[in-house]
């Protein structure tokens, strides 16, 4: 039988590096069974108490952590040791170890990687940049991308384009529409990295039959149509090599492969 496992992402601060972290380790272990329970902004020993208390009455508990208020994180230690609880500290080990290499103490501050920074203000821009120039609005202003990114319809550019705003680069993305032409300008530009997506042609009709699933709207149209979508991919991809665009096949990477992709292209672009 699969045990069932009740896992606690315990941080002082979002939490969102824990679930990176976590998603990361899940994917080594096949038929993990768990469900994940959030514990954000602890920063009291009576938020502890309220999340061993729940450890205790769903049973089979790990927690992994990052907290960074040592205080509050002796309290963690010793009352999961005492209940027998399975808990690590994602940065315990790393922390210790940064001191010694840099000859310095750390800080001990919960949240300090969402200070109000330089950096923070940069991302900050950048989506609403990315917001302002997505599915190719704006286009007067598009060329103060970072990065472009072409497609035809359900590529993944949307929420590709977000997840690099996020991380600071200020993209914007045209769809590749049949009878519509992107323009010269853009084509033609050497100073923006500009990336193609394309993806499985059977992969979009069950894409795009989904997308007209939510809005009530017919299926029976071109929009899903094989031939029709094979035509659009073959299109693009012509689009594409005639102007000497890296292209992207999407159909089996997640936004973060994309993304991740995407900027190392813009690197070695700029490099």
């Amino acid at each position: 039988m699969n045990r069932k496992y009740n896992v606690f992402l315990v941080s002082d601060s979002t939490g969102e590096t824990l679930d990176r972290i976590f998603l990361a380790l899940k994917a080594q272990f096949e038929n993990f069974n768990n469900t994940l329970h959030h514990f954000s902004f602890v920063r009291t020993e009576t938020q502890i108490k309220t999340l061993l208390e729940k450890c205790n009455k769903l049973g089979n508990p790990i927690i992994l952590y990052t907290l960074v208020e040592t205080s509050i994180t002796s309290v963690l230690i010793e009352e999961t040791k005492k209940n027998k609880i399975p808990c690590f500290g994602v940065l315990d080990y790393l922390i210790p170890k940064f001191e010694e290499v840099l000859n310095r103490k750390a800080n001990h501050k919960p949240s300090g990687q969402h200070a109000l920074n330089k950096e923070y203000y940069k991302k900050i821009s950048a989506m609403q940049f990315s917001i302002e120039h997505d599915d190719g609005q704006k286009l007067e202003t598009i060329l103060e991308s970072d990065i472009i990114i072409l497609g035809i319809s359900r590529t993944s550019k949307t929420p590709t384009t977000i997840y690099l705003a996020n991380k600071g680069f200020k993209s914007s993305n045209i769809p590749m529409v049949p009878n519509q032409k992107i323009p010269e300008e853009v084509l033609k530009n050497k100073k923006v990295t500009i990336v193609g997506l394309v993806a499985d042609p059977e992969r979009l009709v069950d894409i795009r039959k989904n997308r007209l699933s939510t809005l009530s709207e017919d299926k029976h149209t071109s929009y899903v149509d094989l031939d029709k979508i094979k035509d659009e991919l073959e299109e693009s991809k012509k689009i594409f090599k005639t102007n000497n665009i890296p292209t992207i096949d999407v159909t089996r990477k997640s936004v973060e492969e994309i993304a991740a992709s995407i900027i190392k292209i813009h690197e070695i672009k700029n490099s």
